[in-house]
């Protein structure tokens, strides 16, 4: 399995920037992974940071369309029986549906900060029918700190770029707390101009 995650960041390198974006929409690898290998090839001068920030930012949202139309022409049936193949298993489902159901579409834009959530969660706001643009919005303004964030993390990293998940926990958990904090006060607000 090593070997063809190894091939396949070669595939990348060769890509360029545009490796970026489609190992971010293939999503057969965690984002933060190609992200923080992107934050290497930048490291080592193969491609600069502007395009891999866009790279980053337009193959992260790409993905998440992708499912998002699934759950709006698919719905649920569909993604259960193919999910798999795409990494997303049935509980994956229920726990993002119960967001969307409690937190209603803002939750497109949190839950791209929660680990297990924020792959599915596209899937029910498609279900939904979410309108599309709040939809991109929300997931543009998600996805861009998430590909900055790993970006640098990786270019800090350089060599030792694979060891990403561990040198991110620290900023992880402070970023989650802050967008839960966020989307706290923002349903206060919300609910108070709408009594």
């Amino acid at each position: 399995m090593e070997h063809f995650f190894l091939s396949m960041f070669e595939f990348f390198q060769a890509m360029g920037v545009w490796g970026i974006a489609l190992g971010l929409m293939v999503e057969v690898i965690p984002s933060e992974i190609v992200l923080g290998y992107g934050g290497y090839l930048i490291s080592i001068g193969k491609i600069g940071f502007t395009g891999a920030l866009v790279a980053g930012v337009a193959g992260g949202t790409l993905a998440q369309l992708f499912l998002y139309w699934a759950g709006s022409i698919g719905g649920r049936p569909f993604l259960e029986k193919y999910g798999k193949y795409i990494l997303i298993q049935p509980k994956h489902l229920d726990i993002s549906e119960k967001w969307f159901e409690n937190y209603g579409p803002i939750v497109v834009f949190t839950a791209r900060f929660i680990p297990v959530v924020r792959h599915a969660i596209s899937i029910p706001a498609g279900i939904a029918k979410m309108k599309f643009l709040p939809f991109l919005l929300y997931t543009v303004a998600a996805v861009i700190p998430w590909t900055i964030l790993f970006l640098y993390i990786g270019f800090q990293l350089g060599e030792n770029w694979r060891d990403i998940k561990h040198a991110a926990q620290p900023l992880i958990i402070p970023l989650m707390i802050l967008i839960i904090l966020g989307a706290i006060t923002y349903f206060v607000f919300d609910r108070k101009r709408s009594i």
